[in-house]
């Protein structure tokens, strides 16, 4: 049974289910013999964290999971909310311990809000069962939430809704006289509906504000009204894509670009980029990634690569959007369908090994200047072979310290013009053998 609200309680508010039996969406949780309904039968549950998208149902959830068990239910929100507040739970929590069966379930809400002190403040109580926390969040817990909070408590991913279950939830709405709008007598046609359910973007709260707000705005002069696409239109306004700069979605869809790119599959990468711009990422952030794309995942196999990545970024710095962002989309389809070559990437982190392992190694006599009379007495620059005196350019010598001589940094792929330069260089070492063979012959 659904509680009764007041008027002014928003539609969403009013609508949130308080059984499982009502609950829409997250099958993988809620269905039969799915884990919620399993600690509902056993009749308790472990501290948990409920980590999903806004409007995927964790407050809902919380809720339910707590009337089932019939425990004292304390909603708390980090932005709200403090470390008075906690202790002043805990010490009520303490108090009724001795007098009641019942559990005692925190329910805190945006938990990444929290910083690691106040966060420490959680485990002694979770850790003693005087409280079972369940912690909701956006973000993901990984980066959010402390390692020893992790530990004692189980993770559950809650997924955007699909679209078929948010128009469940909508089309309920409508129908509910009680809490809902069906004392209006509203009607939404099949192609409103589906519109609807698609532009919440997996959220069931932005969908029944927007259904909330449409419902004033239908004609209803002969008591009845119909909920159309150009009602919503108006109702909804402007769609606002699911994003958070700072937070998971943001490296999600940076993820989602460079690995297409990477793939070589221009339409995916295309894609990524206009959700970036349309969620509102920084134009210049994402320009950034491409110049360093360029050199990661381009690099040599086609240099100008390099040149398309820093004059987009120079394009969009002049023009900015909408103008600007046709630059961005340029040099991320030339990137994608440039060969491909991460030589560059490798032989760096093969260096920094090495530097890592021998320390600062001397430069060898031979590649020093000797500016001064005193240092070309002590050997600077002794041996050393001018390039240009050769007819070919080419010089025997060795240009890394002792402890390295003979390392191959740079593996040049057989892909674009990086396997020009293979060539070129196997050409050279030839050379440069046969010569060795040559002057090792005696006289």
């Amino acid at each position: 049974m659904q509680k009764q609200h007041q008027h002014n309680t928003p539609l969403a508010e009013r609508m949130r289910p308080r059984t499982m039996a009502h609950f829409v969406g997250q099958e993988h949780l809620t269905g039969e013999g799915r884990l919620l309904n399993r600690f509902i039968e056993q009749g308790r549950i472990p501290s948990l964290l409920l980590w999903g998208p806004p409007g995927s149902g964790k407050t809902t959830l919380a809720t339910i999971l707590a009337h089932s068990l019939s425990a004292d239910f304390i909603f708390f929100s980090a932005v709200l909310s403090g470390v008075k507040d906690v202790r002043r739970i805990v010490a009520e929590a303490e108090a009724k311990r001795g007098q009641s069966d019942k559990p005692t379930i925190l329910f805190v809400d945006e938990i990444h809000r929290f910083n690691k002190g106040q966060q420490d403040g959680f485990l002694p109580h979770v850790e003693s069962g005087l409280l079972t926390l369940i912690g909701a969040t956006t973000e993901n817990p990984s980066f959010h939430v402390i390692a020893p909070l992790l530990s004692r408590t189980q993770l559950l991913v809650l997924k955007p809704l699909a679209s078929t279950d948010i128009q469940t939830i909508i089309k309920r709405a409508i129908d509910d006289p009680e809490n809902g709008l069906g004392k209006q007598k509203l009607t939404i046609d099949r192609e409103a509906l589906e519109a609807l359910a698609r532009s919440a973007d997996g959220d069931c709260r932005r969908a029944l504000n927007c259904l909330e707000t449409a419902a004033t705005l239908v004609n209803k002069g002969n008591g009845h009204g119909e909920i159309t696409t150009g009602i919503l239109r108006i109702a909804a306004q402007q769609q606002a894509l699911r994003f958070d700069n700072m937070g998971e979605e943001h490296y999600n869809l940076i993820s989602a670009l460079h690995k297409s790119m990477r793939d070589s599959d221009p339409d995916g990468a295309a894609y990524w980029l206009r959700r970036l711009l349309k969620s509102g990422e920084d134009p210049l952030y994402i320009a950034r990634r491409l110049i360093r794309f360029a050199s990661e995942d381009v690099g040599i196999a086609d240099p100008q690569g390099l040149t398309v990545a820093l004059a987009a970024r120079d394009a969009y710095q002049m023009l900015g959007s909408p103008e600007g962002d046709l630059a961005l989309m340029q040099a991320v389809t030339y990137l994608a369908t440039a060969p491909k070559s991460n030589a560059l990437y490798r032989m760096e982190h093969h260096i920094d090994k090495d530097i890592r392992a021998t320390g600062s190694l001397p430069v060898p006599m031979h590649l020093r200047n000797a500016p001064t009379k005193m240092m070309k007495s002590i050997g600077y620059g002794r041996g050393y072979r001018y390039a240009h005196d050769q007819e070919d350019g080419l010089v025997d010598q060795e240009h890394l310290p002792a402890e390295l001589a003979g390392t191959r940094y740079y593996q040049p792929t057989n892909r674009g013009f990086e396997a020009i330069i293979r060539d070129r260089l196997i050409k050279w070492r030839k050379i440069l053998a046969k010569r060795a063979q040559a002057n090792a012959k005696p006289a």
